[in-house]
């Protein structure tokens, strides 16, 4: 569950890591009165669970209250990659000496926490990673034992940070992987962490990502505010125990296992496709597990066809494909839908499916096919 900016960095705050004072708003009359409060320049930054706000115009400097009224009533209800902007984040302006990059997540390969620090900050750091290689420097920790002085003194030294933002450079990392333990988080992020012309090092932006399965016993996310999903189907799926992730493209994809569902992922493309997501039903999906899965999908306005992927081992096909026709039934779906279906009770669950569904729906025998058929059904819709 990735966190909002706000509410990453008030968990950081109640850590001890410094943040500048900010408020948040949800409507341009409350971004007037926060930055009249707070007195001075102010940032207006979108508040939304994805990157890329700075490029999409979400973030903007706004020299008084009036101005910043502005800002915040043409950056709420934007759609930035498909998160509409509700609120918006108003910020004291900080007077920023250098720009610094702090992390704290998870190695599955390695099975230890990874924390990366690189004195270049304030960009994608994947872009750092690939024309700065060097810029980044990582050190895994033995979860055993934690993470410790020489640690930062390792990774402060190693990225060449600046001596003035050394001391606080490494009390800070300290303190991400406390709270990436503490919190189950799978990431802990601050980019950029910034040294102030006063010589403060400081949270400037913040990414909190808390492992879904930990939710229930992270009783101190209460106070940070709502934290489900921005997005529509991700909150109608997280609401439903859907395992769903939104992605920009318009070919629908419900497939049943996570490794079927990737597969599925990577032949839309292949055809030349735009996956709109990925969705797992599960392993042993039923008829009403089938109907809640389609009805987030159809949700979206922008899916323009729908891939069915189906192999059925615990799975049988026939359930999957009574479980459709309920779907279409209940939600009265137009958009065309290619469904594949593989294994237990194949047969009957295409006769099902030929005899029974309506006319936009068709099957198609491969996983090839059923792709290459969707993606075409898809740029006919568009």
């Amino acid at each position: 569950m990735d966190l909002l900016e706000y509410q990453g960095k008030r968990l950081l705050a109640s850590r001890g890591i410094e943040i500048p004072q900010g408020q948040v708003a949800e409507t341009p009359e409350q971004a007037r009165e926060a930055a009249a409060a707070i007195g001075g320049k102010v940032v207006v930054k979108a508040q939304v669970q994805i990157g890329g706000r700075g490029k999409a115009g979400g973030i903007k400097l706004a020299e008084n209250p009036d101005e910043a009224y502005e800002h915040a009533k043409a950056i709420l209800g934007m759609d930035i990659r498909g998160h509409v902007v509700k609120s918006v984040w108003i910020e004291a302006a900080s007077a920023i000496k250098k720009e610094y990059y702090a992390s704290v997540t998870f190695d599955r390969a390695e099975r230890k926490p990874l924390v990366m620090l690189s004195a270049v900050g304030g960009m994608d750091i994947e872009e750092v990673a690939v024309s700065q290689p060097g810029a980044l420097v990582r050190r895994h920790i033995d979860p055993l034992i934690g993470f410790q002085a020489h640690d930062a003194r390792w990774l402060v030294y190693h990225a060449g940070i600046d001596a003035e933002a050394m001391k606080g450079t490494m009390a800070i990392l300290h303190t991400l992987y406390d709270a990436f333990v503490s919190l189950d988080a799978m990431l802990v992020e601050i980019n950029p962490l910034v040294l102030t012309e006063d010589d403060r090092v400081i949270a400037l932006d913040a990414k909190v990502t808390i492992d879904n399965n930990a939710l229930y016993r992270r009783t101190e996310l209460a106070d940070v505010g709502d934290i489900l999903p921005d997005d529509p189907q991700e909150r109608m799926a997280h609401e439903r125990g859907v395992t769903y992730v939104k992605l920009d493209g318009d070919v629908g994809i419900l497939g049943n296992g996570a490794g079927l569902v990737m597969s599925t992922l990577d032949v839309v493309a292949l055809a030349g496709g735009r996956p709109a997501n990925f969705l797992d039903a599960g392993g042993g999906s039923k008829a009403d597990e089938v109907v809640t899965a389609l009805e987030v999908l159809l949700s979206d306005d922008k899916v323009k066809a729908l891939l069915i992927n189906i192999f059925g081992g615990i799975t049988r096909c026939d359930e999957v494909a009574e479980g459709l026709l309920t779907a279409l039934d209940k939600l009265g779906a137009t958009l065309p839908i290619v469904v594949r279906l593989d294994g237990t009770n194949e047969d009957e669950g295409r006769a099902i499916i030929r005899d029974r569904a309506p006319s936009n729906v068709v099957v198609e025998s491969t996983m090839l096919s059923a792709a290459a058929k969707a993606v075409e059904l898809a740029k006919g819709q568009a």
